[in-house]
């Protein structure tokens, strides 16, 4: 076990150093379930937003060679997302749909191993196709889970930007049920995102098992201490957190992030929840230039591109991108899709400022 830890880790070494994101689900005592997303990343990508209609055909296609047809499909739930446009076809990495059913894909280089397609399988999808087949067919992460075990996913190996896509998925719907999907060694693992919070590698198990280096956080911090008859009190608030991690590291930030959702005071509704989701984000945002590192000779800045707030009960999200991060957009989602609009456009062209709910993108 030590030695393949450590060969990942080695894997990693070779791999861009701090692309990265950072989810975290926020739960309203109204019952409002906000699932926020930021994504981290160093390379242009030309990420698009998107709309994907009920009806929509696809096909779940087999690798090449495997002899296995490709299988028609046809969408039952309409979804917003986002994907990269270097890439043909809806290859998302993050998306919402009509039931309130979300994800998110994080970076997990050298842990992540898809899994091969036998010639007697009858059910698989390829990496580009699974946001779409699984929020375009499912309503809720029980019926989902329910379904992933008959399904095999692949992938081509082909790079984009010079980077394999080997990515963990958190799946959120609106009754706050959410699980991490990964794939390590070929097999499909799925865990009860108990922490509701995810970021990059290592695997999710281990993110968990880290935080008990974490036990002795707390929002309580001592206000004073006698020393030689003398009371000596705090300089100021915030002592119980002292140790919690500062870098921008995918297992510091989910130790940082797991802790401030955990010990902050449950919001009322979905306007606390995504202001929330906002400050527990901006404990992570990265501004471009102070994340650095040297890849084939070029230096490469790691930055938060965009970030989104998922209300999934409301059906509502809001997205700002790195220029319009104090400034961001409202989609109403119920009347988007209820308007049959065609959404394809750069987040960057996006309608911001402003944070009024919107019908149309144009």
């Amino acid at each position: 076990m030590r030695s393949a830890l450590l060969a990942a880790f080695a894997i990693m070494s070779f791999t861009p150093a701090a692309l990265g994101c950072t989810a975290v689900n926020i739960v309203a005592t109204d019952g409002t379930v906000v699932a926020a997303r930021s994504m981290e990343w160093a390379l242009p990508m030309e990420w698009t937003a998107v709309t994907i209609p009920v009806g929509n055909k696809y096909d779940m296609t087999a690798p090449e060679g495997s002899g296995l047809k490709p299988v028609a499909m046809e969408t039952s739930h309409a979804i917003f997302g986002i994907k990269t446009a270097l890439v043909p076809g809806n290859f998302l990495v993050d998306a919402q749909n009509d039931a309130g059913l979300t994800f998110s894909a994080n970076f997990l280089p050298g842990f992540t191993q898809y899994q091969d397609v036998a010639a007697d399988d009858k059910g698989y999808v390829g990496l580009p196709d699974f946001g779409v087949w699984s929020l375009g067919q499912f309503g809720s992460v029980a019926e989902l889970q329910a379904a992933l075990p008959d399904v095999k996913v692949w992938y081509s190996g082909e790079k984009i930007q010079g980077v394999v896509p080997d990515v963990h998925f958190v799946f959120t719907d609106s009754t706050g049920d959410s699980i991490v999907v990964e794939f390590v060694g070929g097999e499909q693992q799925i865990s009860k995102n108990v922490s509701r919070v995810l970021t990059n590698a290592p695997t999710y198990d281990w993110h968990l098992n880290n935080l008990r280096n974490y036990l002795d956080l707390s929002p309580d911090g001592d206000g004073a201490v006698e020393i030689g008859g003398t009371n000596v009190t705090a300089l100021g608030q915030g002592g119980g957190l002292r140790g919690v991690p500062a870098d921008y590291t995918p297992p510091s930030r989910f130790v940082k992030a797991a802790y401030l959702t955990h010990f902050a005071y449950d919001p009322k509704d979905a306007a606390e929840a995504i202001s929330l989701g906002n400050h527990i984000l901006n404990t992570v945002d990265i501004p471009e230039g102070v994340v650095r590192s040297q890849e084939d000779g070029k230096t490469v800045a790691d930055y938060t591109q965009w970030v989104v707030m998922k209300d999934l009960n409301n059906n509502t999200l809001t997205i700002a991108d790195y220029d319009n991060r104090a400034n961001a957009l409202t989609i109403d989602l119920k009347a988007l899709f209820k308007s049959g609009e065609a959404v394809d456009t750069l987040v960057t062209d996006l309608p911001f400022p402003g944070r009024t709910a919107v019908t149309t993108l144009n």
